[in-house]
């Protein structure tokens, strides 16, 4: 037995050989037995039988060969379909060829109808042995698996074939296949692998009831993000674990097995389209090009740099504070491109002398500036933080780009920039007027891009509330009435990059977010996801606005309008004019400010002269009715762009 032969299949092969052998000489037998009209008599006078066994074991070795060179030997025939059965058709032809061949060399006497009638008993007997294994294993599995979860299959497409046949013949399966829904009404009452079409997705809570089922897998990969999110929500009311197959270029590669059928994660609910870009137009011009990514270790930076590496840039320079986070993303990008020229750098945006030796070494042209401070709460108690990182992190990073003549510089900010309540939301404000500011001043290209909550990142709402529902609760939100925009990690990336494309110098791009999400919704859909009833199993608690946290957030300021770009979901948000002499001596005023006790109240002073749309919180029921005239506003402007 050769190194890491499997035992089991070495049995199976051995057991199939034999019956194979047996098969090919009773075809034989029943050629001839056929041949003299089922007259044993008559066969045994004609000679035949003598002739034919004198090259029996020829035949018998050679038509072995001719099964291992057609691949009988190495299908998994649990899972034989007509590709298989072609294959033993295509074996029976080839044995009978050389049963024809091989008596009329050695001159032995074959009658004429032999070679047909040998073909059709060899095929029937080879496709009995193969199918006959296939049910007996199933029927074994089925029997001798425990008990199975009931399990309806959404989708009675090729993907619901695939997972209605992994479920019955994987030894790793848990699942019991009982029904199918699909909205072809011409499939209704069909069947698929032998499990029945019931009905379609808008029945799913009555027949999971009909039909006491446990488990529901959604098994339609191609359809749209929209659609997805309201068969899963509506699957969701039923109670089930929700299972979620794989896209559909993993079916297309044959990658379907029990272990990548996930379950539903809340990013599969949200009913916006994923971002699509242009690759062709990204990798123009980030390949061949030194590509600088500040914040490079965080969720948005690592992001980015995995992009870019794919994308064949001449060098890629991670720049992070966080060694930690630095190292980690480091090996990953050595193993899954081991011929990219990296570098990883350890430093601070706020430190001039720093960026100005990386930007004069390494020669840059194109920055994508993404380190800074994001939680709200944390910087309200630590404004100046926020100021020294965020504001003078970028305007360092910005002044160096001009000094070494980067092509462009694309900053990362967000929509709490818009009409901001809190420190952090005020700094990234100044950071887009400081793109702006740098744009008119300088050759490089300045840009930002403006997007929302983050799916996923580290410190954002998710992961919190996965922990929270791990320990068994509560889960914690601030306001029943707060909403967030969201994406997901790479359609951010996505963004970003497809903005660098477009990019002229000095616009603010925005996503088009689709609708916001109320933050208690996406709490208790978690909740029910993870299988426990929000306020039975798990408790949900409202602990009041954090500081500096309003009821909604926004993607434009007013008096912003927006232009479209070639991609429907990205827009270009009108410059607002400020005084660029007045706004630098402002920035001169921060840094001339020491930070010392008592003078937080000056430092908020300063920004709100500053940032004019600065203000406190409201927490009253007037935010939320403001929130709803702001989301029509958008929706009506994005239509009408």
């Amino acid at each position: 037995m050769k190194p890491g032969a499997n035992p089991k299949r070495i049995l199976r092969v051995s057991m199939l050989v034999l019956a194979d052998i047996l098969a090919i000489n009773l075809a034989v037998f029943l050629a001839l037995y056929s041949r003299f009209e089922f007259s044993f008599s008559q066969l045994l006078q004609s000679g035949y039988l003598k002739e034919f066994s004198h090259f029996a074991i020829f035949g018998t070795l050679l038509t072995l060969l001719v099964f291992y060179l057609m691949r009988l030997y190495s299908s998994m025939w649990e899972y034989a379909s007509t590709a298989e059965l072609i294959r033993i058709g295509g074996a029976s032809v080839l044995s009978s060829l050389v049963y024809w061949s091989g008596m009329n060399m050695l001159q032995l006497h074959i009658p004429r109808s032999f070679p047909l009638l040998y073909l059709l008993f060899l095929g029937l007997l080879l496709s009995v042995i193969r199918m006959g294994y296939r049910y007996v294993r199933m029927h074994l599995h089925q029997s001798t698996g425990g008990r199975k979860k009931r399990t309806m299959v959404i989708g009675a497409g090729a993907a619901g074939a695939m997972v209605i046949r992994e479920f019955l013949y994987s030894e790793r399966s848990e699942n019991k296949p009982v029904c199918v829904l699909d909205d072809d009404p011409a499939k209704l009452g069909t069947y698929l692998r032998g499990v029945r079409v019931v009905g379609n997705t808008s029945q799913i809570v009555e027949m999971a009831e009909k039909h006491r089922i446990e488990e529901i897998v959604f098994a339609i990969p191609s359809a749209e993000r929209a659609e997805r999110a309201r068969i899963l929500d509506t699957a969701r009311a039923t109670g089930c674990s929700l299972l979620l197959l794989p896209g559909i270029y993993q079916l297309a590669n044959g990658e379907v097995s029990i272990q990548s059928i996930r379950k539903v994660d809340i990013e599969d609910l949200l009913g916006r389209e994923t971002v699509r870009i242009d690759v062709d137009e990204v990798a123009k011009y980030i390949e061949n090009q030194t590509v600088l990514v500040t914040g490079g270790g965080g969720s948005i930076g690592s992001e980015l740099c995995r992009m870019a590496a794919a994308q064949n840039p001449k060098c890629l320079i991670v720049f992070d504070i966080y060694e930690n986070n630095a190292y980690d993303l480091q090996m990953e990008l050595r193993r899954k491109y081991p011929d990219l020229n990296l570098v990883v750098l350890i430093g601070s945006v706020r430190d001039r002398e720093r960026l100005d030796s990386v930007f004069q070494q390494y020669r840059p042209d194109l920055v994508f500036h993404a380190a800074a401070h994001k939680h709200v709460p944390l910087m309200e108690v630590s404004p100046f933080e926020a100021i020294k990182n965020n504001v003078f992190g970028t305007y360092n990073t910005a002044l160096a780009a001009d000094k070494y003549g980067v092509r462009r510089f694309i900053l990362i900010s967000t929509d709490k920039a818009v009409n901001p309540t809190n420190v952090m939301g005020a700094s990234k404000r100044m950071c887009e007027m400081i793109v702006q500011m740098m744009n008119e001043k300088s050759k490089t290209e300045y840009v930002a891009v403006r997007f929302g909550n983050v799916l996923g990142s580290a410190g954002s709402v998710i992961p919190l509330f996965r922990r929270q529902i791990a320990e068994g609760g509560p889960v914690t939100v601030t306001d029943k009435r707060i909403i967030r925009y969201f994406m997901t990690i790479p359609e951010a990336v996505q963004l970003i990059f497809q903005a660098g494309a477009y990019a002229k110098g000095g616009e603010i791009f925005v996503l088009d977010m689709g609708e916001p999400v109320r933050i208690d919704d996406l709490a208790r859909n978690m909740i029910r996801l993870s299988g426990f009833e929000p306020d039975v199993d798990i408790p949900v608690v409202y602990t009041g606005l954090r500081p500096g946290e309003k009821l909604y957030e926004e993607l434009l300021l007013s008096g912003e309008g927006m232009d479209k770009t070639k991609n429907d979901l990205i827009y270009i948000g009108h410059e607002i004019p400020f005084d660029f002499d007045v706004f630098e001596e402002q920035l001169n005023q921060f840094r001339s400010l020491k930070e010392a006790h008592g003078t937080n109240e000056v430092l908020r002073r300063i920004i709100r002269e500053v940032v004019p749309t600065y203000h406190e919180p409201q927490d009253d029921i007037t935010a939320k009715e403001a929130a709803n005239a702001k989301e029509a506003a958008l929706v009506q402007e994005m239509a009408s762009v």
